[in-house]
C-alpha cells in the first residue's frame, strides 16, 4: 500500500505528495478543459504512468539479464475522446531501444512492456499502440 496525499489548491490546480518519499507533483486542468495547461493534467499522468511503467519493467528485465538499457526513451501521446463522457480513448507510445532489432532478448522486452501493471490496469476500451524502434 502506498499513500498519496492530494490537496485541491483552487483554480483547477492540485498538489500531491508521495508519502513514502515526500516527493511532490502538481497538476492543472488542460487548456481544452477550462485550465491553463501549466502542468500535467490528471490524464497526462496516466500516459506518463504507462510510459514509465513500461520502461521500469523492461529495466528490471535488463538488470536481471545484465543488459544496458540506458538511453532508452519512451514518447507517449494521449488522445481524448470527442464524445461524452470525456475520457482517454487512445495511448500511443514510441519505444526507442538502444539495442539492435535482432537482439536475442527482443521478444522478452516487448512482452515485459505489454505486461506492465499500468497496461493491465487500463480500461479495455482504451486503444494502446506500441511503436518499437530498435537501433
Amino acid at each position: 500500500m502506498v499513500e498519496i496525499l492530494l490537496a485541491y489548491e483552487g483554480d483547477l490546480h492540485c498538489s500531491a505528495v508521495h508519502v513514502p518519499s515526500g516527493t511532490k507533483l502538481v497538476t492543472d486542468a488542460p487548456k481544452d478543459n477550462n485550465g491553463r495547461g501549466e502542468s500535467f493534467s490528471p490524464t497526462d499522468l496516466v500516459a506518463t504512468a504507462m510510459a514509465s511503467c513500461m520502461a521500469t519493467v523492461m529495466g528490471i528485465v535488463a538488470r536481471r539479464k545484465e543488459i544496458a538499457l540506458e538511453g532508452m526513451t519512451v514518447s507517449a501521446r494521449k488522445y481524448m475522446s470527442e464524445d461524452q463522457p470525456r475520457r482517454i480513448s487512445r495511448l500511443e507510445l514510441d519505444l526507442r531501444m538502444p539495442l539492435p532489432a535482432d537482439h536475442s532478448e527482443r521478444k522478452i522486452f516487448e512482452s515485459a512492456a505489454r505486461g506492465c501493471p499500468v497496461h493491465h490496469s487500463l480500461h479495455p476500451d482504451i486503444e494502446v499502440v506500441l511503436n518499437w524502434f530498435w537501433q
